[in-house]
């Protein structure tokens, strides 16, 4: 074969392959195959096989993690898995603006919607995020697969257990989690973020980043390598943040450590010590209603500046979270066939939310026993602004565990997983100064009813068990193109709530059972052409601590909520088929039905000046669509990205209210677009780099009578870099600049409060139903990031 022929011949496999092409100026690896067996049709010369010495070209990793060789520009990864599922590599994470969130990053993927609350990507308190219409406290979310969600709550904070820098991969399944799966929320998908692994050698990444609203930002990392003959490796890095708010008054600052520890030996076996800290401190930005909006635009804030009674104070309205995280992930190869995986955890959430509210000095209500004259000045008046103030503590320990026996075709999985979490919350009222100034946030100096005990909302303390069992069954025929497997996972989980508030139940509690079943199958038609159907069950038991308290008006001492024991739980029954090429040009589709009863939705409701999270039943729904992906490899640099999603859902039953019902039956669900889709664009030539991305999110509904909704959107990102020469001392050094959200100054981003109805609608029973307005997040304006960083 001639030289000429030779390279003809691996560029175009090259092309057609999996395998990412070479471009020109990379460095050469020379792989031998000597050792591999001949292919006949090749390298067969007078009836004996020769070997040939194949010259393979790869880019280096540059120092961010970078290889420019994922599809649609590290928006389309490979992927084999017999469901919908979707992904993030370096090539994109690196890209974004360090300031992102992992939730804000995955808006590119199919069937995501994300409701950004302002342009750097901050503030995981105030985000939104849909996933086949489907809310976050409905999607798993799992760090080094711990469920790293609070389990009550179940809203991912994800920005809270690894720095942008640090994260490898985020991989996305829309749809029912994994069998063997630690979680009991994921009923419409699972999110799961990968730590980087510590480096052979020694050194480090350093990085600073600067930009709109004062933005400032600062990373190191160092590097031990791997450390003499015991083979362990490791890293730590610190990282902190500060930005002001993009409107309104108020600056968000954060503190964050990430840590890893890493040993790996014999055959697939490996030991990991995981740790994060992470501390934030901000402000609410206020959630408008569509009058709101449409009346003062963005300008529709809390006050900036202080005046005696006013509750509105954007320093009233102030959050602070403080997540210690800590695993031990273990893997062994106990024999030829058995492995063992666990990953034993802990997690500690403490902080405070405060919110203005104003107080009557007089007829305040301590549960449903008045308060008396409260203890403050009577120079404060008859009412006056206070700042409530709801301290939390979160203990959340467990072991996820999984023993596997493989045999040729065959591989068995028994899986346990056990969580106890403890979360207790407390409500204070508390003063500001004259000037407006608040430094009792954790309510050591409360204000004291006339009996002298704190005034509160709630006194209430929550724990929870959870203990879940798999076990899955794989097996693979026709010379492993047909991969069949089925799956049976137990959820058991038991609530004991306590409520010290006077007047209120004292001990309340539920418990909530679940077979999920699951099956799937997958063939390959060729290589690169896969096939698969599967049909899965998700559940979710109620998230929030609001139904099972009591709970009273602090105004009037009237009951607002009784506690109840039989909230249900959410179960969904789902099918979906789909079609997976790799190649120079990767496709993937997928078809799917869902099928729910009592569709839990989230939303947000303020009781006493304390913004609660809760749930409403919204019944049965039935929800069909299709999704797609189109990803280019690396050609001459360029690889566009192109994704959409199309979904046709209703609501199948009549929604009550109060003793009525409301005639809901055959409505839209909220935040459920019909259409939304992605547009991206990277280059990459090894010095010059780009990243082009661009969202449209259809118009959607905020109510279950779809008598309100915001209008379709579209946003666009811009990432621009060049690597500079590296050094003895530098590592592909280079200055990037992100431009976020181009040619927008503010738009509804979706739905923060849902509501029944806006309007007052007459019930199926002939009662008046009074309406309610829904909230909204506000996208961000725009905002532009420079960064500078380099590896050493």
């Amino acid at each position: 074969m001639s030289k000429y022929a030779l390279l003809f011949t691996t560029s175009l496999l090259c092309l057609l392959s999996v395998e990412p092409c070479p471009a020109l100026g990379e460095e050469k690896e020379a792989v031998d195959r000597s050792n591999e067996k001949a292919t006949p049709s090749k390298g067969v010369l007078d009836g004996k096989s020769r070997h040939e010495i194949v010259t393979v070209r790869r880019r280096p990793a540059n120092a961010d993690g970078t290889t420019g060789r994922t599809s649609g520009g590290g928006l389309m990864p490979a992927q084999n898995a017999a469901r919908s599922q979707s992904g993030l590599s370096r090539d994109f994470i690196a890209r974004q603006s360090p300031t992102l969130s992992p939730v804000a990053m995955i808006a590119d993927l199919p069937g995501v919607v994300y409701s950004g609350n302002d342009p750097l990507g901050t503030n995981d308190e105030q985000q939104g995020l849909s996933i086949r219409g489907l809310d976050q406290t409905e999607i798993g979310y799992l760090f080094e697969n711990v469920p790293a969600a609070p389990p009550l709550f179940l809203v991912p904070y994800a920005s809270a257990t690894a720095d942008n820098e640090n994260i490898a991969s985020i991989t996305l399944a829309q749809g029912a989690a994994e069998t063997a799966s630690p979680l009991y929320n994921a009923v419409g998908g699972e999110m799961s973020v990968r730590m980087r692994k510590p480096s052979d050698e020694r050194g480090g990444y350093i990085g600073g980043s600067w930009g709109s609203y004062s933005l400032n930002r600062e990373f190191l990392r160092l590097e031990t390598g791997r450390l003499g003959e015991t083979g362990i490796k490791g890293f730590a890095s610190f990282s902190y943040r500060g930005a002001d708010q993009w409107r309104g008054a108020g600056t968000s600052r954060r503190f964050h450590t990430d840590m890893r520890l890493m040993k790996e030996w014999g055959q697939k076996s490996s030991a990991s010590l995981i740790f994060s800290f992470n501390r934030e401190r901000g402000y609410y930005l206020l959630p408008p209603t569509l009058s709101q909006w449409q009346r003062m635009g963005t300008k529709a804030n809390y006050t900036s500046r202080y005046v005696p009674g006013d509750s509105n104070y954007f320093r009233f309205q102030e959050n602070a979270r403080a997540q210690s995280f800590l695993s031990a992930p273990v893997s062994l190869k106990l024999s030829q066939h058995v492995s063992l995986d666990l990953t034993p955890y802990f997690i500690y959430v403490w902080g405070y939310d405060s919110y203005g509210t104003t107080l009557s000095r007089t007829g305040s209500y301590n549960g449903n026993r008045p308060a008396g004259v409260l203890q403050v000045p009577a120079s404060q008046g008859s009412s006056f602004a206070s700042v409530a103030t709801d301290n939390y503590h979160q203990s959340h320990p467990g072991l996820n565990s999984a023993l596997h026996y493989e045999t040729g075709k065959n591989r068995l999985s028994l899986g346990y997983w056990y969580s106890y979490y403890d979360f207790s919350s407390l409500s204070r009222y508390v003063l500001p100064d004259a000037d407006g100034g608040v430094s009792n946030q954790w309510g050591a100096y409360p204000i004291l009813t006339a009996a002298g005990s704190p005034l509160s909302s709630y006194d209430a303390r929550l724990l929870q068990q959870i203990n879940s069992i798999s076990l899955t069954d794989r097996l693979s025929l026709l010379d492993r193109k047909l991969v069949l497997s089925a799956g049976l996972r137990m959820v058991m989980v038991s609530r004991s709530v306590t409520n010290l508030l006077p007047g209120a139940r004292f001990r309340n509690g539920a418990s909530y059972v679940s077979p999920l079943p699951q099956f799937s199958a997958s063939f390959r038609l060729t290589p690169r052409d896969q096939v698969y159907i599967n049909g899965t069950t998700g559940f979710r038991a109620p998230s929030g601590i609001s139904s099972y308290q009591d709970r009273f008006s602090i105004g009037t001492g009237r009951q607002t909520r009784i506690a109840s024991s039989d909230v249900k739980p959410e179960y969904s029954i789902g099918e979906e088929l789909g079609f997976r090429h790799h190649g120079l040009l990767s496709v993937s589709v997928a078809v799917f039905n869902y099928n729910f009863t009592n569709r839990q939705v989230a939303t947000t409701t303020v009781l006493n000046g304390v913004m609660t999270s809760e749930s409403i039943n919204g019944g049965g729904q039935t929800a069909r669509g299709a999704q797609f992906e189109l990803g280019l490899k690396p050609w001459h640099g360029f690889s566009p990205y192109l994704s959409g999603q199309y979904i046709h859902a209703t609501i199948d039953n009549n929604i009550q209210s109060g003793a009525d019902y409301l005639p809901t039956k055959g409505k839209r669900p909220v935040r459920t677009p019909t259409l939304s889709g992605s547009l991206g664009l990277s280059y990459d030539d090894g010095r010059f780099f780009g990243l082009f991305d661009g969202h449209y999110v259809g118009p959607t509904y905020a109510t279950f009578m779809n008598d309100e909704r915001i209008p379709g959107f579209a946003t666009a990102n811009l990432s621009l870099g060049y690597r500079l020469q590296t050094t003895t001392s530098l590592k592909t050094p280079q200055l990037q600049l992100n431009l976020i959200n181009l040619g927008r100054s503010g738009y509804l981003s979706g739905v923060n409060g849902v509501s029944l109805n806006r309007n007052a609608t007459k019930g199926v029973f002939g009662t008046t139903i009074a309406g309610k307005a829904p909230t909204y997040f506000v996208g961000g304006g725009f905002a532009g990031v420079v960064s500078l960083s380099s590896g050493f």
